[in-house]
């Protein structure tokens, strides 16, 4: 049976960093619920500013807290005043220097542009269920622009009592592939809730951006590639592919084959010694050819032999040497 996972949660470590960057001891259930009421309270007061992701860093006494959104206008405010309120609420809870940092994702240097963002489609798809629109319209309408803007795969679930149905249900459009279970797959994922008036309904949105090289196996790749690149250049063969760095380490400390020695004189001196003894070795099949050829004659002339006395009982002659006419030439002359 398959398990719901969280597809970030099933590459953290492999191809996805943690959000949450800082090292604790005893204090560290202290700390991770400070991180989840910072979330819950940037998120709540900037409902409408597009946040996509927060992530958070501690070293010391000191905070940053940077904030990715569609909306930087919304999250900074006019001169800055919004940030400074959120930046003193969070030093006020944690007791500890805050710095908010907000990256936008309109420019160049953004991963992912906010129509490929899986959190920000979940929050679209929400807002228009909100809004009294079709459930089926929001759904093909986040899907066809993320495909537009260039994401390989989308899909977008719902679940809820969708259109007023007295019981509850879930639907899903999709569009691409989403491989869920490849860990080099880079899978976006983003929830959202939507609040009608029947109920609360549950938006969940997967995009996929393509595949990505883990760190550990691109660290590999590049010890094969210098190692088959020195067995090209006439370095030693390992006899198979290189997969492991220890392996890879081991062929790098091989040592190019040194130069083949020159046979010194004393090893010139002896070097004849076999030669005579191969000398000897073609003599003997050239005896057991002189002995075969004589034999030869000596059963032609008995088989020959043999052949005239069988002739001899049988009351036939030996051939001779003239020909015998054929059967044409007696009949003439047994006419004429």
């Amino acid at each position: 049976m398959g398990h719901k996972v969280n597809p970030y949660g099933f590459r953290l470590g492999v191809i996805y960093p943690w959000k949450s960057n800082w090292f604790a001891g005893r204090d560290y259930s202290d700390q991770l619920h400070e991180d989840i009421w910072i979330r819950k309270h940037i998120r709540s007061r900037l409902s409408r500013a597009g946040i996509s992701s927060i992530d958070i860093e501690r070293k010391g006494d000191q905070i940053w807290v940077y904030i990715r959104t569609a909306r930087p206008g919304i999250v900074i405010g006019r001169k800055g005043a919004e940030v400074d309120k959120i930046r003193k609420d969070v030093e006020r809870v944690t007791k500890k220097r805050v710095d908010v940092k907000v990256e936008d994702m309109n420019s160049a240097a953004s991963e992912t542009r906010p129509e490929t963002d899986a959190t920000l489609l979940a929050q679209g798809v929400a807002e228009q269920l909100a809004g009294r629109v079709s459930f089926r319209r929001a759904m093909r309408r986040a899907v066809q622009t993320a495909m537009r803007s260039g994401a390989l795969g989308v899909r977008v679930q719902c679940g809820g009592r969708l259109g007023g149905a007295e019981m509850s249900r879930r639907e899903w459009y999709r569009e691409g592939r989403v491989p869920l279970h490849t860990l080099r797959a880079k899978i976006d994922f983003g929830t959202a809730e939507g609040k009608t008036t029947f109920g609360q309904i549950g938006v969940k949105v997967w995009v996929y951006h393509g595949d990505e090289i883990p760190q550990a196996e691109q660290e590999t790749e590049r010890l094969r590639a210098r190692a088959l690149a020195q067995v090209s250049s006439g370095g030693a063969s390992t006899g198979a592919l290189i997969t492991d760095e220890r392996e890879a380490a081991e062929v790098a400390e091989v040592e190019p084959p040194s130069a083949v020695p020159e046979p010194s004189d004393e090893a010139t001196a002896e070097a004849p010694a076999p030669a005579a003894e191969d000398d000897e070795a073609p003599s003997r099949p050239a005896a057991a050819a002189d002995e075969t050829s004589e034999a030869a004659p000596a059963e032609a002339t008995d088989a020959a032999t043999a052949t005239e006395a069988a002739g001899v009982e049988g009351g036939t002659a030996a051939p001779s040497d003239q020909p015998t006419s054929t059967p044409q030439e007696t009949d003439g002359k047994a006419q004429g």
